[in-house]
């Protein structure tokens, strides 16, 4: 396995959709960089918010992009562009309806499940989807004519809490994970269930 390089959180970009449950992952990425003593700046070239972290001893690039959830791929593509990283070397962090909030789990590769952020990475990166996955849970509302309206809304108060705490256990396991120790990273994030 190769060893992950950068870590990507998707999000909508603005105010209004940064407490939103569709920006999870940006939730991750920007914990990194607070633990790391980093901060996230808006940088051009790569269509977003950018920060190098020490993880663990190691390096890692850091990026919120700020285009919309469904324009994610210019910013992974030109981040991979300009540091010559293979999708492999990439870690993706986003929501995921199928899993309950204060639930994550890490998934190497795949399809995009349906979520437009990550079916945009794959077609930017040349229909590559061979990229690893942080999915942290936010629930799911019900039926699907409700998902666009639940993922543009604030989660409620204990779940974002349940939500938080998945985002702490990810954080744990990074260590793991960025050095391809997969299976001991999935074997504590996977059991892992916020009280």
């Amino acid at each position: 396995m190769a060893r992950i390089k950068a870590l990507i959180g998707l999000a909508n970009p603005g105010d209004q959709y940064a407490a939103t449950r569709h920006n999870a992952g940006a939730w991750l990425v920007e914990s990194v960089a607070r633990e790391a003593g980093t901060s996230l700046r808006p940088d051009k070239k790569f269509l977003g918010l950018y920060a190098k972290a020490m993880v663990d001893g190691q390096e890692l690039h850091l990026l919120v992009p700020t285009t919309y959830m469904n324009r994610s791929g210019g910013a992974v593509a030109a981040l991979t562009n300009f540091f010559k990283l293979s999708p492999e070397e990439l870690l993706v962090a986003h929501d995921e309806l199928d899993l309950a909030p204060g639930c994550a789990r890490y998934k190497q590769g795949g399809g995009h499940g349906g979520h437009n952020g990550l079916r945009d990475i794959a077609r930017a990166l040349g229909n590559a989807n061979t990229f690893q996955r942080a999915r942290i849970g936010i629930g799911h509302p019900g039926h699907a004519s409700q998902v666009t309206q639940y993922v543009l809304n604030r989660p409620g108060k204990q779940e974002r809490h349940a939500i938080d705490d998945a985002i702490s256990e990810c954080r744990a396991t990074l260590p793991d994970a960025i050095s391809g120790e997969w299976h001991r990273a999935m074997q504590r994030l996977h059991s892992f269930k916020s009280a």
